[in-house]
């Protein structure tokens, strides 16, 4: 923590005490919450950035597009519209946020939409696309909306019950905002983590009685990929490779390069990060460019596709994933 933060704690204190007033008006109905007449699935945290909403958001894509007509809400963080829209596969980054344009390219049959005010984005799709459920990505603190299940994600790394309130440390707000989710998943662990250790996290995380733990990882494919073409990831180990991320937290990706023995340099940006003119000029003189699908979203069509790839991934969870989908399924069959 840098000395900064530390004496910013007083605001942090500060800070803390809104957020607790803010939630006990919401808790005793001071301020109102509005519910939709169709299931509504909530994916949030309570710490600043990068946790995998998104990687988790697809999971549940994949699971429910399978029987169901299913919409995602989201900001669009980094977009210069501002309002509600409904994202379109060829839409640019710049105009919709990278993360919902990913969603539509990935899952073209979902509705996606961005809006900064989440009410009104909820009833706009219901309007033009009429979804049987809809997802709200990054919406944990967006308590205007009184979503059905509530999803919330705390990295393996990064548990919030070891974090601060902001300015000090990263949360959103305080830690007994966690008793809102039905659900909490510890994300990006180890693929081997144990039982013993998952029985300490969940010890604490003192997960209370009507709460579901769940422990998931990010999977790598075995290959990269753009638009036109994929490649085996081993491909790599023989080309001379430029890293580009703006993303919150690219350790985990730089560690998986580095245990495949991937050489490479990286240029790493700010989380959305909107690409400058000169920074795409700088960034194309590489003679071979990997990035994360999220920054291919905003980088294709800036820079020459042919030597831009991206490594995709995908949230797996660990163990038996059949209880998570159950838990899942049963909430929107109950809501129905």
């Amino acid at each position: 923590m840098s000395i900064l933060r530390k004496f910013l704690f007083p605001f942090a204190f500060l800070y803390g005490g809104i957020m607790l007033l803010r939630n006990f008006l919401y808790d005793i109905k001071v301020f109102r919450s509005e519910s939709f007449p169709l299931p509504v699935i909530c994916v949030g945290n309570l710490s600043v950035g990068g946790t995998g909403k998104s990687p988790m958001i697809e999971y549940l894509l994949k699971l429910l597009l399978q029987k169901y007509k299913v919409a995602t809400l989201s900001r669009g963080y980094g977009r210069t519209t501002k309002g509600f829209k409904m994202v379109e596969v060829a839409d640019k980054a710049s105009r919709v946020g990278d993360e919902p344009l990913q969603f539509k390219n990935k899952f073209p049959k979902a509705s996606v939409a961005v809006d900064e005010i989440r009410t009104r984005g909820i009833k706009n799709i219901m309007v033009n696309s009429a979804p049987e459920i809809i997802l709200l990505d990054d919406a944990f603190q967006h308590r205007k909306v009184s979503a059905g299940l509530n999803i919330l994600l705390t990295r393996y790394e990064d548990l919030y019950v070891q974090d601060l309130m902001l300015p000090t440390g990263n949360l959103r707000e305080p830690i007994s905002g966690a008793d809102r989710a039905k659900i909490i998943v510890v994300t990006k662990c180890q693929e081997d983590l144990s039982l013993v250790q998952r029985e300490k996290i969940r010890e604490k995380l003192k997960i209370r009685n009507y709460q579901h733990l769940f422990f998931s990882y990010i999977g790598y494919q075995d290959f990269i990929q753009n638009s036109e073409e994929k490649i085996p990831v081993e491909e790599l180990q023989k080309k001379e490779v430029t890293l580009v991320t703006g993303i919150a937290n690219p350790s985990q990706l730089c560690d998986h390069l580095d245990a495949i023995k991937v050489s490479y340099k990286h240029i790493k940006y700010p989380d959305h990060h909107n690409f400058s003119t000169q920074e795409i000029y700088e960034i194309s003189k590489a003679t071979f460019l990997l990035t994360t699908e999220k920054d291919f979203m905003r980088l294709k069509g800036e820079v020459p596709e042919e030597k831009l790839f991206y490594l995709p991934i995908e949230m797996k969870l660990l163990g038996d994933p059949e209880e998570f989908n159950k838990d899942i399924i049963q909430y929107v069959i109950k809501e129905k």
